[in-house]
């Protein structure tokens, strides 16, 4: 099993941060450092925690003059990005500029463009973006036009009304009219990289406001290959969700007449940890494009349940045949989701709708 997330902070990296920190900054305390990371709560600390526990440390045993602390900062990141640890790891950086600089609007925002090649500063902006919305947006859509595909990143990812682990941006909950621009701008971008992240500020646009997402799609649809990409992975909660319209819009139809087969479970109960294997079949009567999903209505910690769907398959099925499929889930716990024990359904889903359940039991392992 992979390590946890947060073990990508590990003593290395602190100690090689602290290294590359004194050759550039003399006065700096080493052991005073690794004493203020390594506190008795480290070990309990999840990811962020702990990157927020390292800015906070570098904050107590940095020149306590903003300015002059992120001028060190900003000649040690390069030789930490030099050292590959690329990745989360050195999303401390920007994490400092994000807690420390927000009254420093003039030099935070330099340092946070920076500091998202070669990591990322999608956290730290977002702050920004709520104290300072309209020379932010502005800046937003400046940097969508940059030449490095890191900083047009930037300007989509750090403004998603949703992004995962960061803190919301409601405003463009109700009105997401400002981060049209930028997604304009960077719809048919040369890097994969930044258009997935157009793609999903769509998605995360659609949860709110489903029809502008549709609109959108109606007129970037055919303009190119990489649009028409962003557009589908951008209504994909839409599709999950059976949006009739969004289906309709891919090609997805009300189903006439289609059969799921014999749907089988390898068994009726299945341990946290292990893994629940099934298998169907699908008939069509007519010749016809289907999208087959399956979706588990999980048990949360609360004992309610909570529907993920999960795509298998999008395929024109020909008439009256017959199409076998064989697929597993894993009930092993990760970082983004735990399991918890209970009666748990699971269900085959055809453009939208489910033709076949079954149920099932989620235990907790014997130890």
């Amino acid at each position: 099993m992979a390590a946890a997330l947060k073990h990508l902070y590990s003593k290395e990296y602190v100690r090689l941060l602290s290294e590359e920190i004194s050759n550039t900054y003399s006065g700096f305390p080493i052991k005073q450092f690794h004493k203020l990371v390594f506190d008795k709560e480290w070990p309990k600390r999840e990811l962020k925690q702990r990157m927020r526990h390292i800015s906070e440390c570098l904050k107590k045993t940095l020149p306590e003059d903003y300015s002059s602390a992120l001028a060190i900062l900003m000649k040690v990141y390069p030789r930490m990005t030099g050292l590959k640890y690329i990745g989360f790891a050195n999303m401390c950086f920007a994490d400092f500029v994000e807690i420390y600089g927000i009254d420093h609007y003039a030099s935070s925002i330099p340092a946070l463009e920076f500091f998202t090649i070669g990591c990322s500063s999608e956290f730290a902006v977002r702050p920004y973006i709520i104290k300072y919305p309209d020379v932010m947006m502005k800046q937003m859509l400046a940097w969508a036009h940059h030449p490095h595909e890191h900083v047009r990143r930037l300007a989509s990812e750090g403004c998603r009304p949703r992004l995962p682990w960061a803190m919301g941006l409601p405003e463009f909950k109700k009105n997401p009219s400002p981060i049209l621009p930028i997604l304009e701008a960077l719809k048919n971008d040369p890097s994969e990289f930044v258009r997935r992240s157009v793609a999903n500020n769509l998605n995360d646009i659609a949860k709110d406001h489903p029809e502008l997402v549709l609109k959108i799609a109606e007129q970037w649809n055919g303009q190119s290959k990489e649009t028409d990409w962003v557009i589908k992975h951008g209504c994909r909660t839409l599709l999950k969700r059976g949006h009739v319209q969004a289906l309709k819009h891919f090609g997805f139809k009300k189903t006439k007449g289609v059969q799921v087969l014999k749907l089988k479970l390898s068994q009726s109960a299945v341990n946290i940890g292990d893994k629940l294997s099934f298998s169907f079949s699908i008939r069509a009567p007519i010749t016809q494009k289907l999208r087959v999903e399956y979706s588990i209505d999980f048990v949360t910690s609360r004992g309610n349940n909570s529907k993920k769907i999960f795509k298998i398959a999008e395929n024109t099925f020909e008439k009256n045949e017959i199409y076998p499929i064989i697929k597993s889930h894993s009930f092993h716990n990760l970082t983004i989701r735990k399991h918890f024990s209970g009666r748990h359904t699971l269900s085959v889903v055809v453009n939208g709708s489910a033709l076949a359940s079954k149920h099932f039991n989620v235990n907790r392992p014997n130890r």
